[in-house]
């Protein structure tokens, strides 16, 4: 495999890997501070991540990096963010719609319930948390992204394949514990 896939490929799984884990902080952080529910882990492995915020980080990135780097105007008004926002919105909502299929049919059910929620669809995804994961999406692609990409480019090409190939072999551990020994 040519130095450069494999330095792309480590870079992607290094931003995999950090949003599983920053989306099971936000998670545990409001479920512990602002509905005071009490601790619960969050993601369905054993480790401290949340899958779908890293695959949803991925499909962001993939998605949606080509039109930040537009610059789209309404007369004089920038308004590529705008389309940024609702491109956001609208990968990350089929996203959990699409992980709540995928734990359901794997996992007997889904880890979220928002049918206390307006304009909800099985209590799977709403408005409310749609605009949310867009406000923290836009957080995400402008300010986050950029940091973890300066953070990569800083790193040699053997760090950076280390640390992935060290994070991959824990990961698969955990899949492994979490489905096979668990």
């Amino acid at each position: 495999m040519p130095q450069n896939t494999k330095r792309k490929l480590a870079e992607y799984y290094l931003y995999f890997m950090m949003y599983s884990i920053l989306g099971w902080i936000y998670e545990v952080f409001l479920e512990v501070v602002v509905y005071r529910w009490g601790f619960s882990n969050r993601g369905v492995l054993f480790g401290p991540y949340c899958v779908v915020y890293g695959v949803g980080a991925l499909i962001l990135i993939f998605t949606l990096s080509g039109l930040q780097k537009k610059r789209l105007y309404l007369g004089k008004i920038l308004v590529t963010p705008v389309f940024v926002f609702i491109g956001i919105v609208l990968v990350t909502t089929v996203v959990e719609l699409i992980a709540s299929y995928i734990m359901e049919f794997t996992q007997g059910g889904w880890l979220w319930d928002y049918t206390r929620f307006s304009f909800n669809f099985q209590g799977r995804i709403a408005l409310n948390p749609s605009i949310r994961f867009g406000i923290g999406g836009m957080v995400f692609l402008y300010l986050l992204q950029p940091l973890f990409r300066k953070l990569t480019d800083k790193m040699s090409d053997k760090v950076l394949c280390r640390t992935a190939l060290v994070l991959l072999v824990l990961f698969a551990a955990d899949i492994v514990y979490t489905f096979a020994i668990k």
